[in-house]
């Protein structure tokens, strides 16, 4: 190979091994048998839905008989007449007719005023604190799912027991010694690997005239993604989706999860995320797109799982980075606020129904909402309850966990 083609292939290789694969060293991994992930606790999934711009969660929850609820947004308030009621005193933005369906079926706890402490209003910072489960002043280069990978099978974890349905891996899925994975679909993550590169790069290491230690790696990289990768395919052609999903992009990231789970994949966590919430300006028709959106494509997928009777092994978390100010903005919209609800979602919930009270519109700090419940409780309940690992080593310290598994 010619010093300018090597040159090159290095560049290629080098974006592959760290790139949207991010995928080192597993190679012995596929072989094992004695992997904690892969037997997992009595075969459990967290499904994480990442609600990306800060979704303004007083117009998803409707607080529709609350005087300060209309007085301090005139414009953009639901009206009580377009709610979808399910208490007394809250109720469903009026695009979430399907999600409403599976609240009522109780399979949803929606659990309110979540945050933290000395909240930043910055969409890469405030996500970076929920990614990582860091307090506010803390910058960490691991993600809390990362760790729970780097903690859960030493030496014998696999970058596909946490996938992320995109085309690049956020900082969660990030561990210190492993790195879950990012891809499209099973086929286009198959396509991306079998290219003229492994071909290359494996004469290359034939070569017995090169000595060239960074080459090897990437030779020794390439081999490791490529079994991952065939592993992924084969499986994932045993089961196909039998359940219409809307077309769009978010739909298609569920529906892919639900093959690989209905494929039998020994993945233990799945990511997706929806952007397009950070609706400073005319917010109302664009967030209730949204909601319809995620509501549509969420029933789908739990009526898939359903289906296939895994409902009860799939944890589904949705969360957002944060909330909205209370007070609606010159522009027909909102502002980046503080504390927000989240939902959760099984066939076995403990606790369905709204986990606690919606938040408190009289005592605010300064305009924003006062968290209640420190995020980091709901990571501690899911890795102590649902993935069998103590959250304490994962989040670096002790947070009182919730009971709605």
């Amino acid at each position: 190979m010619k010093n300018s083609s090597r040159r090159d292939f290095i560049k290629r290789s080098s974006m592959l091994a760290s790139g949207s694969l991010l995928v080192p060293n597993f190679l012995k991994a596929m072989n094992a048998t004695n992997s904690n992930l892969t037997k997992g606790p009595n075969g459990k999934i967290l499904v994480v839905i990442q609600l990306s711009g800060g979704n303004d969660g007083l117009n998803t929850i409707i607080p529709y008989r609350n005087d300060i609820y209309y007085r301090e947004r005139p414009q953009l308030a639901i009206e009580k007449r377009h709610t979808l009621k399910a208490t007394d005193e809250l109720g469903f933005n009026n695009s979430m007719n399907k999600f409403k369906e599976l609240f009522e079926e109780g399979y949803v706890s929606i659990i309110n005023n979540v945050g933290y402490p000395n909240p930043n209003r910055s969409h890469f910072r405030s996500m970076d604190i929920w990614h990582t489960a860091s307090n506010s002043h803390e910058y960490l280069s691991t993600g809390w799912i990362g760790r729970y990978l780097d903690a859960s099978c030493e030496g014998c974890a696999k970058p596909h027991d946490a996938v992320e349905i995109s085309d690049s891996l956020s900082l969660a899925l990030k561990g210190k010694d492993v790195k879950g994975l990012a891809m499209r679909s099973p086929q286009s993550l198959y396509r991306s690997i079998s290219t003229g590169s492994a071909k290359d790069l494996s004469q290359l290491h034939q070569d017995k005239h090169h000595e060239n230690d960074q080459l090897h790696y990437l030779y020794k990289t390439l081999i490791e993604t490529t079994s991952s990768v065939d592993y992924i395919h084969e499986h994932s052609k045993i089961y196909k989706s039998k359940v219409p999903y809307p077309q769009n992009p978010f739909a298609r990231q569920l529906k892919t999860i639900a093959e690989m789970i209905g494929s039998g994949i020994d993945t233990k966590v799945y990511y997706a995320s929806l952007a397009g919430f950070d609706t400073h300006i005319r917010q109302k028709m664009q967030q209730e797109r949204l909601l319809q959106t995620y509501s549509d494509a969420v029933h789908a997928f739990i009526k898939e799982l359903k289906e296939y009777n895994r409902f009860n092994d799939v944890m589904i978390l949705t969360f957002s980075e944060f909330g909205r100010r209370v007070k609606q903005n010159a522009s027909q919209g909102t502002d980046h606020g503080t504390a927000n609800n989240l939902f959760i979602m099984n066939g076995n919930l403990q606790k369905p129904g709204f986990y606690n009270e919606g938040p408190n519109l009289k005592n605010l700090d300064a305009g924003d909402l006062i968290y209640d419940i420190d995020f980091r409780c709901v990571y501690a309940t899911l890795l102590d309850k649902w993935l069998d690992i103590d959250a304490k080593v994962i989040l670096g310290g002790e947070f009182e966990g919730l009971g709605f598994v």
